[in-house]
């Protein structure tokens, strides 16, 4: 019997990149698998995989995905083309737009949502850590 994942990083595939805290970032990133963003981002990415942007991370710039998790703060869009999820400790300046969303109470978005699926996006209370 096949196990539900909530969380988009619980089915990864794959080895993970991790940019770490101490990291800037600037320009154009394209690739695939997981990746997790602790660090700080100026520039857009095209990513086939999912990707995380940590508490405590930032990025300025558009975030393109096939799966999104923000518990950072974001200064620009979100496109996924599967789901995106949004913690309570996120912050997103820009429009979301994905299949599906879910956004934690306590969350900011100061932007338009765009739900692909028809859906309206849900929300859900932490109740484990990232």
């Amino acid at each position: 019997m096949a196990r539900f994942k909530r969380r988009i990083g619980d089915s990864a595939n794959g080895p993970t990149t991790y940019i770490s805290p101490a990291s800037r970032i600037v320009g154009t990133i394209t690739g695939k698998g997981p990746y997790v963003f602790c660090g700080t981002v100026e520039g857009d990415c095209d990513i086939d995989g999912p990707v995380t942007l940590a508490d405590g991370g930032r990025w300025t710039g558009t975030i393109r995905a096939s799966s999104v998790v923000v518990s950072g703060y974001v200064d620009g869009d979100v496109v996924a083309t599967e789901r995106i999820e949004i913690s309570g400790t996120a912050r997103v300046s820009g429009s979301l737009s994905g299949h599906s969303i879910a956004v934690a109470e306590g969350a900011v978005i100061e932007g338009e949502i765009k739900v692909s699926s028809g859906a309206p996006p849900s929300t859900f209370a932490e109740k484990r850590q990232s």
